[in-house]
């Protein structure tokens, strides 16, 4: 069985990945949302004993997920960053500097306050607030999504809570998808999880241990 989930999706061929990105395989992209990078740092600056290493796995995960598929472009969907004060930049465009093929860009997020050194690499950019891929718009905030035009965002760190028997219950990663908007789970381990304010009739997918998985009775399409 397929650790991801591929469907269409605005006649856009789509894959919801385990390692809570997206793929657009047509346009050889992949998407990621909310890493937040310098939060582990910027929670210790002010006397949060979070473990370093929190970060380290940001990294390895980021490094993973890029060299598993490949993809020509990347798009960070905002909050690349989390204040102004970065430790982890030279850290970040060093290992974007390693995948020579691949092209980065960053739509900026309410977080990415972060000052980028000119030159410090020929495969990172910046990019506007909104980009049109194919069909589809890409953003931060679903707040700012063109009107009526189909879109894929972050910010929101959407989370999916499962019940079990009596009180017991889990809160997992979750993509949430509708016929004009998919919300992306937030890639960085430091985020938290947030339940979307949205119909009942909305689609959801939980990242679990297991990979990819529609919650019962919330398919897209059924």
């Amino acid at each position: 069985m397929s650790d991801q989930i591929s469907f269409i999706w605005n006649e856009e061929k789509l894959s919801l990945l385990p390692e809570k990105a997206i793929l657009l395989p047509e346009h050889h992209t992949l998407l990621i949302a909310d890493l937040h990078f310098g939060k582990t740092s910027h929670f210790r600056k002010n006397g949060l004993p979070i473990p370093a290493k929190s970060a380290e796995a940001d990294f390895h995960a980021l490094n993973q997920v890029i060299r598993r598929y490949n993809p020509e472009k990347v798009y960070f969907l905002g909050d690349l960053f989390h204040s102004e004060e970065n430790q982890e930049w030279p850290f970040l465009i060093k290992l974007l500097a390693s995948f020579t093929n691949t092209r980065f860009y960053l739509i900026p997020g309410n977080h990415d306050l972060v000052s980028i050194p000119n030159g410090s690499s020929t495969n990172f950019f910046i990019a506007e607030e909104t980009v049109q891929l194919g069909n589809i718009f890409l953003c931060h905030d679903p707040a700012e999504v063109p009107k009526n035009q189909p879109s894929i965002c972050g910010h929101i760190h959407p989370g999916h809570r499962l019940k079990g028997k009596g009180r017991q219950s889990v809160m997992l990663p979750a993509f949430y998808i509708r016929q004009e908007l998919i919300l992306m789970p937030a890639f960085g381990a430091l985020t938290g999880l947030v339940t979307p304010d949205l119909p009942t009739s909305t689609s959801v997918a939980i990242v679990s241990p297991s990979g990819v998985l529609w919650v019962p009775k919330r398919k897209f399409g059924t």
